[in-house]
């Protein structure tokens, strides 16, 4: 048990001058106190608090507003302010106590690390993507240094506003995702270290702004006529660069499906039928019940482009496949050629990256122009077509609620095509001024 406190008036200026010299307590509570060092000109402010087996830890907080000094809330403190820096100083100093307690502390890196680590051993293919975008976002900033226990809100919102301005909302979207899967795995493995709120923590310091709007997605889309364009480009690059097929029919299913390069990379022989294409679904929505497939009905040109991805192969084999190569042993600075190696399924949708820029510019499209345009292009196409939002939302592995926040303008459109069906003439025909009555 700690020992009895003799209380000292320190709460006013005059209180403390009628003090001897020496240090003075006031407890703050049973195993905290806030102590004043009384010198011959002015006095410093103290806190101690309780280790266990009448042992103490004492630190100085401030200097007293003491004489003609006037009290600016960080160097010079009032008695107020100077409890609320000593219950500051003390939650801190015991939190690194809990975090350090069975090693060193937890820290934004650390949890980072694991969680790809994690990603890794899981065998999720966009894995080294996400590495990426962590290393050059976060792992790289102050942020990484940061102990979990002592996270706040404001270095979470200070990270988000340091993102280059540059990025795209997606990409964005992507890496606070990461971030914040990265954290909460984290909380979780070291609750007993970390303080309760680390939770609440995470979540309101990586919030969406509630001034964000949702994008317009339908602007993105493409007109039929450039998708054909796309496809074009891609087979005269597939021929020219020797793909083998390979390339083309990748932009073929991603145009006719509308689905992300996530599902279609999982494309099995098997799930080719006739007419329709049994796309998996994405691995997105923690928690939610999902079928395995979605039937995508395509057209006989398509199934025409995976006839010889599909024939005398085993239903289980990968419908979408690519060369791999290696670097034979050669002399000199720039080595050996670059030789076929073995062919596997399509891995990252970065591997896409380069032949699409070559493909958008033979198209004579934008360069800004992004592979997810043929999914933004496909949900567009079906809305104007007449298609319910909720299938559309179906076929395309997403929320009825997604489709209608980021393709209104299409379903607008398509909503006053068919109101235009509705409408007929009610006129009277010139010439003619009977009008029949009922009976």
């Amino acid at each position: 048990m700690a020992k009895t406190l003799t209380e000292a008036a320190l709460t006013t200026r005059n209180a403390r001058a009628g003090l001897a010299e020496g240090v003075h307590w006031r407890g703050l509570n049973p195993d905290v106190h806030l102590g004043y060092r009384k010198q011959k000109r002015g006095g410093r402010w103290l806190v101690r608090w309780y280790q266990g087996d009448q042992k103490y830890k004492q630190e100085t907080i401030g200097t007293a507003d003491d004489g003609k000094l006037e009290a600016d809330g960080i160097e010079c403190l009032t008695f107020e302010q100077a409890k609320s820096a000593a219950s500051r100083l003390v939650s801190t100093k015991r939190a690194d106590a809990l975090a350090s307690a069975d090693g060193p502390a937890p820290t934004v890196r650390l949890a980072v690390e694991a969680y790809l680590v994690s990603r890794k051993g899981r065998g999720h293919a966009a894995a080294a993507d996400a590495r990426q975008r962590l290393t050059r976002h976060v792992l790289s900033a102050p942020l990484a240094d940061k102990h979990l226990h002592s996270l706040t809100e404001r270095d979470l919102s200070k990270w988000r506003e340091a993102l280059p301005g540059n990025l795209a909302s997606a990409t964005v979207r992507r890496i606070v995702n990461d971030l914040k899967a990265a954290l909460n795995a984290a909380a979780v493995k070291h609750r007993a270290r970390l303080p309760a709120e680390v939770a609440i923590i995470i979540r309101n310091g990586l919030a969406t702004s509630h001034a964000e709007t949702p994008t317009a997605r339908d602007k993105s889309a493409l007109p039929d006529a450039d998708i054909r364009r796309i496809i074009a480009a891609a087979k005269v690059i597939d021929e020219r660069d020797r793909w083998d097929g390979d390339l083309l029919r990748l932009v073929v299913v991603l145009s006719a499906t509308g689905a992300r390069f996530s599902q279609v990379n999982r494309l099995a022989v098997g799930d080719v039928q006739p007419n329709r294409l049994m796309v998996p679904t994405s691995r997105k929505g923690r928690g939610v019940k999902k079928t395995s497939h979605s039937g995508i009905r395509v057209g006989a040109d398509v199934m025409t482009a995976l006839r010889p991805a599909t024939a005398g192969r085993r239903p289980g084999d990968p419908l979408l496949e690519r060369w791999r190569h290696k670097q034979e042993a050669g002399k000199g600075h720039d080595g050996g050629q670059w030789v076929r190696d073995s062919r596997g399924p399509w891995l990252h949708a970065s591997e896409l990256s380069r032949p699409w820029a070559e493909i958008v510019k033979s198209a004579e499209l934008p360069a800004e122009t992004v592979p997810y345009a043929l999914r933004h292009s496909s949900i567009v196409r079906q809305l104007r077509n007449g298609l319910p939002v909720r299938l559309v939302a179906a076929l395309h592995d997403t929320s009825a609620r997604m489709i209608e926040a980021h393709y209104s303008a299409a379903i607008i459109d398509a909503l006053d095509d068919l109101s235009a069906g509705a409408v007929v003439e009610l006129m009277p025909v010139e010439g003619n001024n009977v009008v029949k009555l009922r009976g």
